[in-house]
């Protein structure tokens, strides 16, 4: 069996796909804090180094390139059979999102690049960073790290763990790849939408070089975030999460609104859209996007599926008037009468006999009206 990169998949397996990359001398864990929320509309795929986290340090021998480590992320989705992804990564993990862009623009939808660089300066550098390595293991390199990767103040001893325990001959490979990486010249030719986002207080690929990638990509959206060094997904995690999703695409009102017609039907969401005022309309906006345009919208479940917890839920917490609408949602969702009776019944069981007599009233009564009882 061919080893690939070691993963974490989170969120739907039908829905887009966001592979995310990782910086040098970190692990998934890099993500903790935006890949989760990324789940709930994305299939996002972390992965590790080699050497890094789980991934088996034979993956990268020395004198390694950028190219050797998209070559293996391309392996990575192809087995997940993933034939186009969207694509997030950070300092190194950014320069192969770029490499993937420039190199097989047929793979990659959009792009993001964070905390990232072109070019990472000259060789001479990371040639004596691997070096030290590989005489000295990664203990100097983790003593020194949280300089380069946090504004002062903040840590994360969990991260700079991970960067101990990293393979060194995996580490330095690493180091040899960034040393002669020098993508500029591929700048222009990416053609995925691409958003590059810099820490302000980022020593390692300070903003110039967020700046210079921006200016030479077409198109390309910079964003440039405050209080932020180099390890910008975990000290500035929301901010970092606002801009991939929208840079992504997340769905939003519009689709939400898609979603909440074929469910409750046009009249109703006309109405709704009607009734909206000044004070309603960020109401209805976190509505269409946050239950319609994400929840609802999540294939993992059906629709129908959906209904049937749904109904539950409104039974247990007595608010019916959405009981009353949810029952003409679950029918245009495919669940009969004689269904919706049983889901009531069930209720009845968990959430009180009280609760259910309610409930079958008002399933009694918008049955009825519709002709259906």
């Amino acid at each position: 069996m061919t080893e690939t990169l070691h993963h974490r998949a989170e969120g739907p397996a039908a829905g887009p796909a966001l592979l995310l990359g990782p910086s040098l001398g970190t692990s998934t864990a890099l993500w903790d804090h935006v890949a989760p929320e990324l789940g709930s509309a994305f299939r996002a795929v972390r992965w590790d180094l080699p050497g890094h986290g789980e991934s088996p340090a034979s993956l990268l021998a020395p004198g390694a390139t950028v190219s050797q480590l998209g070559a293996l992320v391309l392996e990575l989705a192809d087995s997940l059979g993933l034939d186009r992804f969207h694509y997030a990564g950070v300092s190194l993990g950014g320069a192969v999102g770029l490499w993937l862009a420039a190199h097989h623009p047929e793979r990659v939808d959009r792009l993001a690049v964070i905390c990232s660089s072109a070019h990472f300066g000259p060789p001479g550098p990371w040639h004596e960073r691997a070096a030290l390595v590989r005489e000295s293991g990664t203990e100097p390199v983790a003593a020194t790290a949280p300089g380069r990767w946090f504004t002062p103040g903040f840590t994360a001893p969990a991260l700079v763990d991970d960067l101990r325990r990293a393979d060194p001959e995996a580490y330095a490979a690493c180091c040899d790849a960034l040393a002669v990486l020098d993508l500029r010249d591929d700048l222009p030719s990416i053609t995925a939408p691409t958003l590059v986002v810099a820490g302000r207080q980022d020593p390692a690929t300070p903003p110039a070089h967020a700046r210079e990638i921006a200016d030479a990509v077409p198109g390309a959206t910079l964003t440039e975030l405050a209080n932020a060094s180099h390890l910008a997904p975990v000290e500035q995690p929301a901010a970092v999460l606002a801009a991939l999703r929208e840079h992504f695409a997340a769905p939003g009102p519009g689709a939400g609104t898609a979603v909440r017609r074929s469910v409750l039907g046009d009249d109703h969401v006309d109405r709704a859209q009607a009734r909206t005022t000044a004070f309603t309309a960020r109401f209805q906006d976190f509505i269409s996007r946050y239950a319609w345009g994400e929840i609802w919208a999540d294939p993992t479940l059906s629709h129908r599926e959906r209904s049937l917890v749904t109904l539950t839920a409104l039974v247990a917490h007595g608010h019916h008037d959405e009981l009353a609408m949810h029952v003409r949602a679950a029918r245009r969702n495919g669940l009969s009468a004689e269904e919706i009776g049983a889901v009531l019944l069930q209720a009845g069981v968990y959430c009180g006999v009280p609760a259910a007599n309610a409930a079958f009233a008002v399933a009694q009564r918008v049955l009825a009206e519709d002709g259906e009882l």
